[in-house]
């Protein structure tokens, strides 16, 4: 059964019965031990929060302009000079401000730059295979670490992305629970709220039928001992349900106007898309529920925005996206910071690959993962830093090259998460959770 199903409440009239199975089955596959090999790692971060850019993310008009080269490398944007003295381009002057507390990574190496593959390399560090499937990271944080509080370990806002695979070669119980609804359209999460056609005492009477149903069972001498674990299950799902805490994370009730200003929610784009349309905000609203998760214990969160693959006409396709992009980056590090989390939880700017150099006859970019950007901050990582170089037009590392496996190992490392470790697929295969290796000069 798949996650999303399998806690819905009141799937079977009686506290949502699928729920407590799902707490069974993660006990019981935690007690299983899929690990082959593997030490202990002390954690600098507790989380990770990851916002996922679609499509392929232009590194020329974003983190790593080229202002020196041909208008036709360099594209129609600006630079401007980040808090650092470095340059960014002029789509981001709020990260500019906040570039003392971030590394921009410059010379990320991928593999393949076609968008399903390149996606799951990016979700799980490997290419994909016909003979395994393997694991999203989300999914290796959350059977290596396990739950912190009484939320999941792992949450997608609003779902997991489609071509990025899913638990692989693990229980579906590791999997990301799905929003499947967006933050910013008034939404409500109904997996973690009782259904509005049962009130409270209802609910506690469905309790109580449990119960009637399971004392007749333990008359009837079957297992007491499966019928004793399966209640603390139970607890453990009603708390989840009836928790304030749990509920008051995914809600933006409590939210000031301020956190919402800081965050973009009143930023739209200034070009028009090809549609004549503006493209819709929303990035504010995902990124304020990602970090009430995580300082409600959630270990990983990630998030989509945008839709980023701009072979055609780059200003149109793509630019009118970069001002709630960089309001949201710097708002989310800003309330990190602020509230004493950014040394614990890691922020992660991601996109598959990047784009080329050179636009094309289209005015737009195409594919390219031999060199691209991403963005990442807290959690132990170095701040002020930018690492690494590409070329002179961004075709290549110029220096430092930073193969995505190695900065995965980094991430993981962070975490207390033993990269090398060798997970069993298929009960007697040992499978390394990355092919990679830690690149210490990313970590203060």
């Amino acid at each position: 059964m798949p996650r999303r199903q399998a806690i819905q409440a009141g799937v079977l009239g009686a506290l949502g019965l699928s729920m407590g199975d799902l707490f069974r089955l993660q006990a019981a596959d935690k007690g299983g031990m899929t690990m082959a090999s593997g030490k202990k790692l002390q954690a600098r971060a507790q989380s990770v929060i990851q916002i996922h850019l679609p499509g392929g993310f232009q590194q020329q008009e974003s983190f790593d302009p080229k202002p020196e080269a041909p208008v036709d490398i360099r594209g129609s944007s600006g630079v401007i000079k980040s808090k650092t003295g470095d340059v960014l381009s002029d789509n981001f002057p709020m990260t500019a401000k906040i570039a003392d507390k971030v590394t921009l990574l410059r010379s990320v190496v991928g593999r393949i730059p076609d968008h399903g593959i390149a996606s799951y390399h990016l979700f799980t560090g490997y290419n994909p295979t016909a003979v395994i499937d393997y694991p999203q990271m989300g999914s290796i944080v959350s059977h290596e670490l396990g739950q912190r509080g009484e939320l999941p370990p792992y949450v997608a806002i609003p779902a997991k992305n489609a071509f990025g695979g899913g638990t692989g070669f693990l229980s579906s119980t590791y999997g990301p629970f799905e929003l499947n609804a967006d933050p910013s359209k008034g939404y409500k999460v109904r997996d973690f709220s009782i259904p509005g056609n049962v009130s409270l005492d209802r609910f506690d009477q469905r309790q109580t039928a449990r119960r009637m149903v399971e004392q007749r069972l333990r008359a009837l001498e079957s297992d007491p001992e499966l019928l004793g674990t399966m209640d603390d299950f139970y607890k453990q799902a009603y708390t989840l349900l009836t928790s304030e805490r749990a509920q008051a994370a995914f809600t933006l009730d409590d939210v000031s106007e301020a956190d919402f200003q800081l965050y973009g929610s009143h930023v739209t784009g200034g070009v028009k898309g090809p549609d004549g349309k503006f493209h819709t905000k929303g990035l504010a609203e995902k990124l304020i529920v990602a970090r009430k998760l995580v300082e409600s214990g959630v270990r990983f969160v990630t998030t989509t925005y945008g839709s980023w693959d701009c072979h055609v006409d780059v200003k149109k396709s793509t630019l009118d996206q970069m001002a709630p992009l960089d309001h949201g980056i710097a708002g989310l590090i800003t309330d990190l910071d602020q509230r004493g989390l950014l040394d614990t939880t890691i922020v992660w700017v991601t996109s598959e690959f990047g784009r080329t150099p050179k636009i094309n006859k289209d005015s737009g970019r195409d594919h390219h993962a031999r060199c691209y950007s991403m963005l990442i901050a807290g959690g132990g990582f170095t701040r002020g830093q930018v690492y690494g170089a590409s070329d002179s037009t961004g075709a290549e590392p110029a220096r430092d090259a930073l193969p995505l496996e190695d900065l995965m190992f980094t991430i993981y490392h962070q975490l207390g998460i033993d990269a090398d470790k060798e997970l069993l697929a298929f009960g007697t295969r040992p499978i390394e959770i990355i092919h990679g290796k830690l690149a210490p000069a990313l970590l203060a």
